[in-house]
């Protein structure tokens, strides 16, 4: 496949798609809020897993291309919309709009794949790509299952997002030709994070809003706010800037690229989605106990979140990230005590471990004399990359970084 000659921003068009990807992401987290048990878990990972698939396929599109014309910004509108009736169809998803939910993924799907689709004699790399897999695979076994009912409809879609989440693995060595521009790809992940918290948000909001605003739910509400700044703190302060780094400089682009960006970012998304449910169960009754389901949920969400960033580390260096390894042993280990406090202590006790976390690492970049934060990570004006790069738990130890720094300049947006 033909590499992209220089780096760009993120572009409005993209911007406009999220925000139906926005909207479904709401709607997974309302069926999750109605109905976490395991089965109502299990149902909204399924979900999210095949929006998330449609979302990374729209953001190689886009990657690949300059989408500032009239064909592809008609393209990315279509796709928005494709999504839009997928979000629409949540709510009743393993009901009666399993249909479709399952058409529309496919027809997302298949048109992604023929836009994607220059001339005929790529058609090759249209059976083996990133988009391929989803047109001839996943997709027909969504609509199959949106026809069944039943248990049949669970297992096919849960094979469906198998299938999706392993094939860029088996697939590694033909995705190996694919580059990407390391800015706007590594932005897209970031927006996507933004995005996912900005719905915790919301959801807390509103419950909230929704009840009287006695004073120990207002604190609940700061907490929770609290809470979603430490998260966004550990992810954009003391990850993303490495992550990029990293595959702007690794020998293995396409393997660090799955690593770190695809299969790290789903994890942390599913993280934040769980955390929110838990934080709205908490704003909702501040004072009463925790339930054990919505404990697993907040301090279980913790817990991925915290991990996934020890996943990223130990993929990057080979060693282990230990603040934020016991960071996330911690939030398990206080699991079975907050059931038997207040939700309002619980929710505290679960920001005090994540804000001691990035004090922590806050205080080692100032100890090694890290400049001042850019966007999306430590910037210094000669352009190199200080000791305390690695460090911190996000950080890379893998050279120089005048190139990466360069470009270091935040999330972008440009026409």
């Amino acid at each position: 496949m033909r590499q992209p000659q220089s780096d760009k921003g993120v572009t409005w068009e993209e911007l406009f798609f999220d925000l139906a990807f926005v909207f479904a992401v709401t709607q997974i987290t309302a069926e999750l809020f109605a109905h976490h048990d395991l089965i109502g878990v299990i149902e909204a990972l399924i979900l999210f897993i095949s929006m998330y698939w449609a979302w990374v396929g729209v953001t190689i599109y886009a990657n690949q291309r300059d989408i500032g014309n009239v064909r592809d910004r008609v393209v990315i509108f279509t796709l928005g919309f494709g999504n839009l009736v997928l979000a629409l169809a949540i709510p009743g998803a393993f009901d009666d709009r399993g249909l479709l939910y399952g058409l529309g993924y496919l027809i997302i799907r298949v048109l992604l794949a023929g836009f994607a689709l220059n001339n005929f004699r790529e058609w090759r790399g249209f059976f083996i790509g990133p988009y391929g897999v989803g047109a001839v695979i996943s997709g027909p076994l969504l609509l199959i299952g949106g026809i069944v009912d039943g248990d049949h409809r669970l297992w096919l879609w849960a094979l469906a997002s198998a299938i999706d989440i392993f094939s860029p693995l088996v697939l590694r060595r033909q995705l190996a030709r694919f580059r990407v521009r390391p800015v706007h790809y590594t932005h897209r992940y970031g927006l996507l994070l933004i995005l996912v918290l900005g719905e915790s948000v919301v959801q807390v909001g509103a419950v909230a809003s929704s009840l009287p605003l006695s004073w120990d739910r207002m604190i609940a509400v700061a907490g929770a706010y609290a809470l979603a700044c430490g998260l966004w703190w550990a992810y954009f302060i003391h990850g993303l800037w490495a992550f990029r780094r990293a595959v702007v400089q690794s020998e293995g682009h396409s393997d660090v690229r799955r690593a770190i960006l695809l299969y790290a970012h789903l994890g942390f998304s599913c993280g934040i989605i769980v955390i929110s449910v838990g934080l709205a169960e908490v704003v909702r009754t501040p004072a009463s106990g925790m339930r054990a389901g919505d404990a697993a949920l907040l301090y279980g969400g913790s817990a991925l979140f915290l991990g996934t960033f020890a996943y990223t580390h130990w993929t990057l260096h080979r060693t282990v990230a230990w603040r934020r390894l016991l960071a996330a042993g911690a939030c398990l280990i206080f699991f079975p005590v907050a059931t038997m406090i207040p939700a309002l202590a619980a929710l505290v006790t679960l920001a005090v471990v994540i804000i001691v976390v990035n004090v922590v690492e806050q205080a080692i970049l100032r100890r090694h004399g890290a400049g001042r934060f850019s966007g999306i990570g430590p910037y210094r004006p000669d352009g190199v990359g200080t000791e305390a790069d690695a460090e911190t738990d996000g950080g890379m130890r893998i050279g120089p970084g005048r190139e990466a720094d360069a470009a270091d300049t935040g999330p972008v947006v440009s026409d």
